[in-house]
């Protein structure tokens, strides 16, 4: 068997992160190209990241550029399987006692729109788009993260395919909504071997019943937020919304809290907020049914639209005559706003693959071309999270709900010893990092992107875990 020939090494700790995707590349141009697409992705520029960015190469003009053609191929037209890649970066994940998911995180399941000129990409179409929230030209990616109180992980990502884009439209076999998308990666998550206690999400996937429904089908709990207005039929004299559920509940002020218990929770800034939660009674919603609705708020006078959650999840009240039947623990009212506060997550992740990684950037036009950005991006991703926590104080191995890193009770919990969404507290102390530099180059083009690529590891994980 011919020897493989040898491949250029990426800069400080990249290189073995690297090297344990090798096998999963046929040729030496792959194994090549897939160094060279982290390294740029994980450099600190001053412009978009797209493939002339992460060549080094000058915008537009540079389009022609060996480096940048190379890298064209390699996510283009090369032969190599996104899935595959990022099966082995969620097995690398697993093995790592820093950063392997437990039974004490969420999934959390999400979808972020990117806006997209043209009709000719695949996936783009005009829809809504949540970052710019109005409807307009673009891509929608359905997502799955996992998160504790320590860090988050990106977990799959799948586009969402149009109607218009399909020969039949909604009649097509293979379109699927976003909530069926959602329901698909959750499996994928459980084949992987992904551990977590419940699925979190928005009121996208809150309001849908039809998802609901097959995270019960997989034997899920789950906290997912509904619409305040989300209207159920009842009788003329009975509550509608979930607003009305809420505005039913006694409340007589701080003192006397009547049907509101009191949950304090603690924020990565070192402030406190006192919320308060319920569980309310609407339509098959109950504290003793199956399934509870729960209201969390800062203030049950008022209900502020900015800080209200109404959800909705089938773990149990303790106590209550549903946990006799249910495959699922009882959760209190402080556990469910502890699920669901670490759902934030989510748009903390968006926000650094986003702004720092360049998730929506990629200059392709094919669906397959697309899902290997985003594999490398979320490749990249976890690569930090790796070497950060691999040289920090703060990897002492998986929370352990019942240890020292469980949450106090209604509480949120913060890396760095301050807070995050969730509760409890870890240590704050650090230790130095290898191969990290001290900052961000202070301009682009300073130096060619292999040399520097660590350079950006200090700002990705110095701002992570944000509110």
């Amino acid at each position: 068997m011919t020897a493989r020939l040898p491949c250029p090494v990426a800069p400080g700790p990249l290189e073995d992160y690297a090297a344990r995707f090798d096998d999963l590349f046929s040729a030496l141009g792959q194994r090549r190209g897939f160094r060279e697409y982290l390294a740029g992705l994980l450099l600190p520029r001053e412009r978009n990241k797209t493939l002339t960015c992460l060549a080094g190469a000058e915008p537009v003009i540079g389009i022609n550029d060996p480096a940048v053609q190379r890298l064209q191929y390699f996510l283009s037209e090369s032969v190599w399987d996104p899935e595959t890649v990022n099966e082995r970066r969620l097995a690398i994940v697993a093995a790592d006692p820093a950063v392997a998911p437990h039974r004490g995180g969420v999934l959390v399941i999400d979808d972020s729109g990117d806006r997209k000129d043209g009709h000719a990409t695949d996936h783009v179409s005009r829809q809504w788009l949540g970052r710019l929230g109005k409807t307009d030209n673009g891509i929608v990616t359905v997502t799955t993260l996992w998160a504790d109180e320590r860090l988050y992980l990106p977990l799959h990502a799948q586009p969402y395919t149009a109607a218009c884009h399909l020969p039949r439209g909604t009649a097509d076999p293979a379109f699927a909504t976003k909530p069926k998308i959602a329901a698909r990666l959750v499996a994928k998550a459980l084949q992987a071997g992904i551990a977590f206690t419940a699925v979190a999400g928005d009121c996208a996937y809150g309001d849908n019943d039809d998802y609901r429904r097959e995270l019960r089908e997989l034997g899920l709990a789950y906290v997912l937020a509904l619409k305040r207005r989300k209207g159920l039929w009842a009788p003329a004299y009975a509550d509608h919304t979930p607003i009305d559920a809420a505005r039913a509940l006694a409340w007589g002020g701080p003192d006397h809290p009547c049907d509101w218990t009191r949950v304090q929770r603690r924020f990565r800034d070192g402030h406190h907020e006192i919320w308060w939660a319920a569980d309310a009674r609407l339509g098959p919603w109950g504290p003793d049914e199956p399934y509870r609705l729960v209201i969390a708020t800062t203030d049950p006078a008022t209900l502020p639209d900015q800080s209200t959650w109404y959800l909705t999840t089938n773990l149990p009240r303790p106590g209550g005559p549903a946990g006799a039947d249910s495959p699922h623990s009882p959760a209190d009212l402080a556990a469910v706003v502890r699920i669901y506060a670490l759902r934030s997550w989510i748009e903390q992740g968006y926000k650094q693959v986003k702004d720092e990684l360049g998730w929506a950037d990629f200059q392709v036009r094919s669906s397959l071309a697309i899902r290997r950005h985003q594999a490398l991006v979320m490749a990249a991703f976890s690569f930090c999270w790796h070497t950060w926590l691999a040289g920090s104080g703060l990897s002492d191995g998986p929370g352990d709900p019942g240890g020292e890193l469980s949450p106090l009770p209604g509480e949120d919990r913060r890396l760095g010893g301050q807070s995050a969404p969730g509760g409890g507290k870890i240590s704050s102390q650090r230790g130095p990092v290898p191969f990290m530099a001290a900052g961000a180059a202070p301009r682009p083009r300073l130096a060619h992107p292999l040399d520097t690529a660590p350079a950006l590891l200090a700002c990705l994980v110095q701002r992570a875990p944000a509110p």
